[in-house]
């Protein structure tokens, strides 16, 4: 099954806005629902407490000493009077007996003389808000309960909440339609992007034509071209490349060719013996040009594969030495060390990585073995910090001019003051620079001691 399709960014970013506005909408209105019931249950509470002070003022003793309510008929219907609500009432006497009015549902009597309290209960089907009062009459406590239907109250609250809440959501639905425009103007040139990428061919490495409408969408734009131009720089050094690498094996392989050719033609025995020499010292320069090719492509490779650890130079400096000995010895070159027997093998242990090292260490030789003179070192000694190791390969041949050493770390660069200097392809100092590069160094070239010869070093941090 196919992974699911991820959600739309036009969609995400309307939800981030809207949904937290949905929300604030929903408590605003709760919140308003709360404090519109609470002031209009206020405001006809006390409506109807002051009708139960009208009745309660009418109440009072007659002139053969009973207790009644001084109220006519025609006056009762006026105090009652109501357009839209039941208005009902009763008077209770001490007994709790009525005296007068309907007979309402009982309800809770005031804790406290003169006092009141409400309460909700329901009279002829119908729910009712009552209020009980209490009354004093020479000296005896008379309750007066007042009682309004609630239709009015949950009308209004209801017309409140309408004319509050709907016109929030009206422009709740309006503020999402200009959102909605709105991330699609600014988006449209991501869009154009996509478009433009989807449709371009793999060759096509040229810079995408760019309309931002926001700074994020213009910095992705111009990530985008960047990496066409590194892309395209990465494109024509390979085209490069493989031009210079074609042009380097094609004049040793031609080389083994003609001398086996001229070996053949003249098949006497020193002469044949000659061409094989030929043949071999050919065969070796190609032979060691293709690793040197192949140590380049580890280079550009090496941020993939590139294995930190703990590692003693000591070791490694020992290792080098024994490979090369023999053909420092072949050339009469005395190939020694230093700085190994003046500290523990642990004051000389970095943080790297070994197979860039030993490339470092083999490539660095090589080049002495073959440009250097007579005596080549390599030395190991702390920074003045003593926060890292300098591993140098030091010779005291004829140096390389300061004017120079720049260029000869770049790949195919050859000679001193436009001569070659050897038979090699220009690549063994490039390889050096480019693994320090990668372990977070830089090779150094300077003069060697007394200002002969060359000291190559490149330094590598303590672990």
């Amino acid at each position: 099954m196919g992974a699911a399709a991820a959600p739309s960014l036009r969609v995400r970013m309307l939800q981030h806005v809207m949904l937290p506005l949905v929300l604030i909408w929903l408590i605003g209105t709760v919140a308003t629902l709360g404090v519109a019931s609470y002031f209009t249950e206020q405001a006809f509470d006390r409506a109807l407490l002051d009708d139960a002070y009208s009745i309660a003022s009418q109440v009072g003793p007659a002139p053969d000493g009973q207790v009644v309510l001084h109220l006519t008929s025609s006056e009762l219907t006026a105090a009652l009077f109501d357009q839209a609500e039941a208005v009902y009432f009763s008077v209770l006497r001490p007994d709790g007996t009525r005296l007068a009015g309907e007979p309402l549902p009982p309800m809770p009597l005031p804790a406290q003389a003169e006092g009141h309290v409400y309460g909700n209960t329901a009279y002829k089907d119908q729910p009712v808000r009552a209020v009980v009062l209490r009354h004093t009459v020479d000296g005896a406590d008379y309750h007066v309960v007042m009682a309004h239907t609630t239709r009015i109250r949950g009308a209004l609250v209801q017309r409140l909440l309408v004319f509050g809440a709907l016109p929030l959501l009206v422009l709740l639905g309006m503020l999402a339609i200009w959102l909605w425009r709105g991330i699609q103007r600014d988006l449209a040139p991501l869009s154009q992007l996509q478009a433009a990428l989807a449709h371009r061919h793999a060759q096509d490495l040229s810079p995408v034509p760019l309309s931002p409408s926001t700074q994020e969408i213009d910095e992705v734009g111009q990530a985008v071209n960047a990496l066409f131009e590194r892309l395209g720089r990465n494109v024509r050094a390979q085209r490069e490349f493989a031009g210079n690498v074609a042009h380097e094996l094609r004049t040793p392989l031609a080389g083994i060719r003609a001398l086996a050719d001229y070996g053949l033609a003249h098949p006497g025995t020193a002469v044949s013996r000659q061409q094989l020499q030929q043949i071999a010292s050919s065969a070796e320069r190609a032979g060691r040009l293709v690793n040197q090719l192949l140590d380049l492509a580890l280079a550009d490779e090496g941020e993939l594969v590139l294995q930190r650890e703990r590692l003693a130079l000591g070791p490694l400096v020992g290792q080098t030495i024994v490979r090369h000995l023999d053909k420092a010895d072949a050339r009469g070159v005395d190939l020694g060390a230093r700085g190994l027997d003046e500290a523990g093998e642990d004051d000389f242990t970095v943080w790297a990585d070994a197979a860039l090292v030993e490339g470092i260490l083999d490539n660095l030789v090589d080049n002495a073995l073959r440009y250097g003179g007579r005596t080549l070192t390599i030395a190991l000694h702390d920074t003045p910090a003593r926060d890292a190791c300098v591993l140098a390969v030091i010779d005291d041949g004829p140096g390389i001019p300061a004017s120079a050493r720049q260029a000869l770390m770049q790949r195919w660069a050859q000679g001193r003051d436009g001569e070659k200097l050897g038979q090699g392809a220009g690549l063994g100092l490039s390889i050096v620079a480019r693994y320090a590069q990668l372990l977070g160094s830089e090779l150094r070239l300077d003069s060697g001691e007394d200002g002969r010869g060359l000291h190559a070093s490149v330094t590598l941090p303590r672990a």
